[in-house]
Formats: C-alpha cells, sequence, structure tokens
C-alpha cells in the first residue's frame, strides 16, 4: 500500500476506534449515533461540462447524547465524522495547458464539534487531507469515464497532477439562525479553514420552508449547499438561495510555483429544492462558482444531490 493510502487508512481507522470506544460508553454517557448525512456534487449535474471543480463525496456521521432540536452548549457532546472525496480538474482532460489548473484528487478526513456559543452555532475541528495520484482519483476517474463513453483524463494529464502530499486541517465555522417570519429563516456565516487552502470566507443562506429546523445544518465545502445531518423530518417543499465570498490566502491546489494567480475571492451563489415525505427526501441545488484563478476562462455550475432513504 502506498505511504499516503496508509495514512488515510491509519487515519480512518483511529476515527472508527474512536466511534467504536464511544459506542462502549453508550450504557454509561448515552453516547450513539444521531444521524448520517450525505451530499454529492458534480458537474454533470450543472452545467455538463467536465471541468476544474468536477466532483465532490462528503459523508458526515454524527454521534452525542439524544438530540433535543438545538446544539449543546458544550464542546465535545456532539462530534461529526467527516469523510470527503474530491476531483479537481483542468479544463481540457486530454492535453496539458500550463495556463490552466493542474489535475488533483483530495481525500480527507477529520472530526468537529458542534456547539452553541451565545446565540450562535458553532462548528469546530480539524483532521488530515491527502492529495496526489496515491489517493486512486485519477485511475477511478479514468475507469468511470471509460465505463460511461465519455473522455477520460489522459496519461499526460495525470502526469501533471498535484503531487502526493499530507496536510494538518483545522476550521472553524459560525453561524447565526435568524427567523424572519413563519417559514422564513437567515443563516448567515463565517468560516475559516487551513489545509490544502487557507481562506476566510464570509456569506448567508434564506430558507424558504421547514428545511432544516431543529435540525444540525452542515455545509458541503465544494458547492456551499446545506445539508441534513440530524433532526427531524419537516414534510413537504423548501426552498434555498445562498450565496458567499472568500479570500484565499494559500492554495496547494492552485500552487505559487504554478505560475498561476489566485483570484482576489472565491464567490458563490446558490439556490436549491427540498422535499421531504414519509420515507422518502430529496434535495437538488445548482451553484455558480466563480473563477478561483487568474485567466480562468469562464465560471461554471455545479448541482448537488442528496438523497434519504428510511427503511
Amino acid at each position: 500500500m502506498t505511504q499516503i493510502c496508509a495514512a488515510f487508512a491509519l487515519a480512518a481507522g483511529v476515527m472508527v476506534a474512536a466511534t467504536g470506544a464511544m459506542a462502549q460508553e453508550v450504557e454509561v454517557e448515552g453516547n450513539k449515533t444521531l444521524g448520517i448525512g450525505s451530499v454529492f456534487t458534480n458537474d454533470v449535474f450543472g452545467d455538463g461540462r467536465d471541468r476544474w471543480r468536477s466532483s465532490s463525496y462528503t459523508v458526515s456521521w454524527v454521534r452525542g447524547q439524544d438530540w433535543t432540536g438545538d446544539l449543546p452548549d458544550s464542546f465535545g457532546e456532539v462530534i461529526e465524522y467527516r469523510f470527503n472525496a474530491s476531483t479537481i480538474t483542468p479544463e481540457d482532460l486530454t492535453t496539458p495547458n500550463p495556463a490552466d489548473r493542474a489535475y488533483a484528487g483530495a481525500l480527507s478526513v477529520g472530526a468537529y464539534s458542534h456547539f452553541q456559543f451565545g446565540k450562535a452555532d458553532i462548528g469546530l475541528g480539524g483532521g488530515l487531507a491527502f492529495t496526489g495520484p496515491d489517493t486512486g482519483h485519477g485511475s477511478f476517474q479514468r475507469e468511470a469515464h471509460e465505463l460511461l463513453g465519455v473522455t477520460p483524463p489522459s496519461d499526460a494529464v495525470l502526469a501533471n497532477q498535484i503531487g502526493n502530499a499530507v496536510y494538518l486541517t483545522a476550521e472553524l465555522d459560525v453561524t447565526g439562525d435568524f427567523r424572519i417570519s413563519d417559514g422564513v429563516t437567515f443563516r448567515p456565516f463565517f468560516q475559516v479553514q487551513s489545509g490544502i487552502e487557507t481562506l476566510a470566507r464570509v456569506g448567508g443562506d434564506v430558507i424558504f420552508g421547514g428545511f432544516g429546523q431543529n435540525s444540525l445544518l452542515l455545509r458541503d465545502e465544494f458547492s456551499g449547499q446545506l445539508y441534513d445531518a440530524v433532526g427531524k423530518d419537516d414534510r413537504g417543499l423548501s426552498f434555498l438561495i445562498g450565496a458567499d465570498t472568500a479570500k484565499v490566502f494559500h492554495s496547494a491546489i492552485i500552487p505559487a510555483n504554478s505560475g498561476l494567480q489566485l483570484t482576489d475571492t472565491r464567490d458563490r451563489v446558490r439556490a436549491g429544492v427540498n422535499w421531504q415525505g414519509e420515507r422518502v427526501g430529496l434535495f437538488y441545488g445548482v451553484t455558480w462558482l466563480g473563477k478561483e484563478f487568474v485567466g480562468q476562462s469562464d465560471s461554471q455550475i455545479v448541482g448537488t444531490i442528496d438523497l434519504r432513504l428510511k427503511f
């Protein structure tokens, strides 16, 4: 096994072991799985063009004591274990272009505590992130594209990808929750993170409907779309709109030695619809992603899907 895959497996094993240890404490402290959320973002669900921020899959496993509809006041009582796999590509998957970004595959695993501080919801934690050929993204995307009959990444593109590396990650999210009127909620947020990229981001979302009421809402890293990991099901339709802007101070996937210059800001605008039935729930959203580096030929649109089934 390669060093990065071994490191990822070790990190995942440590987290699973930690979760198992928490399970041993159920009888004493009442810790248990509160919910599992997942979200899949891909450009095929958006503008349909396989380029730049191509795909991302996130799974969030949340553990703690009984969910009451509100976050606890203490750090460490509700923990989210987050797993993410992301693929970023150049615009042309066949021929490397020195004026475009390089191919990048990334895997990450982390643990984040969610709690209240005053009137704000706080998410604070960190983990490990891995980049490079050893993540297996290139070979996986090639096989998937060949199976689907679409253009796979060429040997030249994969040979030019971001190299193998391991990063310590840290993230702080501060989110407000303001009821504007019956059925309308405004959720402003501020985020800082370090690791593969170091950035500060500010933005907000408006929810029309019951989505996320008395629930733990999490944010997809790729698109900024919200997804529900813990809480009761608010049946019916809800609509969401949101936007944010970020200042990126450092990026390992658009490195300074690539000759590319980061844009002054990184902007996102999104909209989505959520439907929840008795046993099935479905979210679909689209996000406009602004340019990330000077000389990027265009912005892009990605789509996000969250399918929830209860048996």
